[in-house]
């Protein structure tokens, strides 16, 4: 029982992070309708900034966090401005190609700039583990339960008291009738863009002192990311951080009862058997 229970820790730790990469997913996808596979980077961007910070300049761990987090979400809405907006009224499949081809430059760059070798940041409290019904339990790990769901209420609260908010949601149902009640769709599109880049780069902070981060993780993250908003319902703040932790419950039992080897095609096989049985997800509508 004590083993399950560390297993079920770890799982929704690692849980909790993919639901914060499936909020930027449905950041963006509620504003534009399209899938933003550049959304894994910016929790490989966010984790490195804030290492380098820390690490290399020597900035408390506190300030390095935040100057990541703002830094990664200014490239992010670079990315927008010099990316997508040019593209606006082409096809949505060639927006999603798009954002693939800079997820691709985004990690040749990463490569270059900090090698291959896995970083580690310093943890944001003490590294006292905490005895849990007999399970460990790191600090950190509070630290990225508790910021996702407050980022998913949040979030939540954008979506149904803010104009802002109601806006993107507005373009993504009808770009047309929102810009006809005088919507600026360019500016909505640019700040979804802005606060999924700082979720993800949050998402890379909170991650970076339990599983170290490096050059390659943005793309594997940003899949599961993908798959947890599917799952729980794409376009769902709810469905995000229901289906990340669910995802993260199964990839971590799969890894201590079956294998570590089996968990990547467990949790992409969710993936798969959501598409086929229940497409809208969890929380989703048709």
């Amino acid at each position: 029982m004590d083993t399950l229970i560390q297993f079920a820790l770890s799982g929704v730790t690692i849980g909790s992070i993919y639901g914060l990469v499936a909020l930027g997913f449905t950041l963006v996808f509620n504003a534009t309708g399209i899938i933003n596979f550049a959304q894994g980077q910016f929790v490989m961007l966010g984790g490195l900034l804030a290492t380098t910070f820390a690490n290399e300049l020597g900035i408390p761990i506190s300030i390095s966090a935040l100057m990541a987090i703002l830094l990664t979400a200014l490239i992010g809405a670079s990315i927008e401005l010099i990316t997508i907006q040019p593209m606006k009224g082409r096809p949505v499949f060639t927006l999603i190609m798009i954002t693939l081809g800079v997820s691709t430059v985004m990690e040749a760059l990463a490569l270059l700039i900090w090698g291959t070798d896995p970083i580690f940041l310093p943890g944001f409290s003490e590294d006292v583990p905490i005895a849990f019904f007999g399970a460990t339990l790191q600090p950190q790990m509070l630290w990225v339960l508790g910021v996702t769901l407050f980022a998913m209420i949040a979030l939540q609260f954008f979506y149904q008291y803010t104009i802002m908010g109601q806006a993107m949601l507005a373009c993504s149902f009808n770009p047309l009738a929102a810009a006809s009640v005088g919507i600026d769709q360019q500016r909505t599109v640019l700040i979804a863009f802005l606060l999924a880049a700082a979720l993800g780069g949050l998402g890379g902070v909170l991650i970076a002192p339990i599983t170290t981060t490096g050059y390659s993780i943005g793309m594997l993250v940003g899949l599961k990311g993908f798959s947890a908003a599917i799952i729980g319902g794409m376009g769902s703040s709810l469905g995000a951080v229901v289906g990340g932790l669910a995802l993260g419950l199964v990839e971590s039992m799969s890894t201590g009862l079956i294998s570590s080897g089996y968990k990547d095609a467990i949790s992409l096989g969710a993936l798969i058997l959501f598409l086929i049985i229940r497409p809208q997800g969890i929380f989703g509508t048709k």
